[in-house]
C-alpha cells in the first residue's frame, strides 16, 4: 500500500476523516479542481495523549493512508507529524462535490522489442561527443635536434666509455685523471 496525502488548509483538517486523498501533486491537482495547491505541508500537532490513537484510527480510516506519525517530545509526551496537501482556500462546495475520482491507467500492452540496428546503419554516437570519431590524436613529437642525434649512443670519443657486456644499454666508465677537471 503506498502513501497517499489528504488535500486541506490545515493540519487539523487533515485529520477528520472522508476527505479525498492523493499520492501525487499530479493527482491532487486534478482532485482540488480550481483551487491552487501550495505545497505537500507537514505540521506538528501535540494532541492530549488519551487522543492520539483515536485521533490515528479515525484519520486512517479515510482514503489518506501513512501520512501520520507519531514521535515523542523531551517530555515524553506525543507529537503528531502530519503531512498534508496544503490548499490555499477551502474548495467551493461545486468543486468539492465534482471532484473526479482519478481514473486508474491501464496497463499498455507490452510493445514489441525494438528490431536491432542492421550492420549498414552507420552509429553516429560518437561524432556527438567526439570531434574526431573513433581515432585518437596522438602528440605531435618533437624533431630531434641533429646536434644531439649522438648523445649516448656509442662510447665516447677519447675511449674512456665502453658498453657493459652484461647489460649493452648500459656504459661503463673507466675513471682517468685527477677529476679535478672536466674530461682531463
Amino acid at each position: 500500500m503506498s502513501l497517499a496525502y489528504p488535500l486541506a488548509i490545515s493540519a487539523d483538517d487533515a485529520l477528520k476523516a472522508g476527505g479525498i486523498a492523493a499520492r501525487t501533486r499530479y493527482e491532487a491537482e486534478s482532485l482540488a479542481g480550481d483551487t491552487p495547491i501550495l505545497s505537500l505541508e507537514t505540521e506538528w500537532l501535540k494532541p492530549e495523549a488519551a487522543d492520539v490513537q483515536a485521533l490515528i484510527k479515525e484519520a486512517e480510516s479515510g482514503e489518506a493512508k501513512g501520512f501520520i506519525q507519531i514521535y515523542e517530545d523531551a517530555d515524553g509526551k506525543p507529537v503528531l507529524a502530519v503531512t498534508y496537501w496544503k490548499l490555499k482556500h477551502a474548495p467551493t462546495g461545486e468543486a468539492a462535490a465534482s471532484a473526479p475520482k482519478p481514473a486508474k491507467p491501464e496497463p499498455a500492452p507490452p510493445s514489441s522489442p525494438k528490431p536491432k540496428k542492421q550492420a549498414t546503419e552507420i552509429d553516429h554516437t560518437d561524432d556527438l561527443y567526439f570531434r574526431n570519431a573513433r581515432s585518437k590524436r596522438s602528440r605531435k613529437s618533437k624533431q630531434a635536434d641533429p646536434r644531439q642525434m649522438d648523445l649516448f649512443v656509442s662510447p665516447d670519443q677519447r675511449g674512456y666509455e665502453h658498453k657493459d657486456p652484461h647489460n649493452p644499454n648500459t656504459m661503463l666508465t673507466d675513471e682517468e685523471g685527477d677529476g679535478t677537471t672536466f674530461g682531463g
